[in-house]
């Protein structure tokens, strides 16, 4: 099995994990991925309807699911609207 296909059977909290642990910030991007996919899930919901409810593409959704490319603060105030929920963003000074 390539490696490629491994990593993509792993548990979102497992890659979250390793993220954090390797110093990678891009752990915050995929946490905030995995509640996206999770709510919208929870809530029957294709990609391409949160897509349709938000102003973006079925491709941006799923990007962001992924982990690819963060989104912007405005698409996530958006996803955010259309899943029912607030966004919480918060700015915690290093110990």
């Amino acid at each position: 099995m390539a490696a490629r296909n491994r990593t993509e059977l792993k548990h979102p909290l497992d890659r979250l994990r390793e993220k954090i642990q390797t110093g990678d910030r891009g752990w915050f991007f995929a946490s905030i991925a995995d509640k996206v996919a999770d709510r919208r899930l929870a809530m029957n919901m294709s990609q391409r309807e949160l897509a349709e409810l938000c102003g973006t593409t079925q491709s941006a959704i799923a990007r962001l699911e992924r982990g690819g490319r963060p989104p912007r603060i405005d698409t996530l105030l958006r996803i955010a609207e259309a899943l029912d929920c607030d966004l919480h963003v918060e700015l915690v000074p290093h110990k």
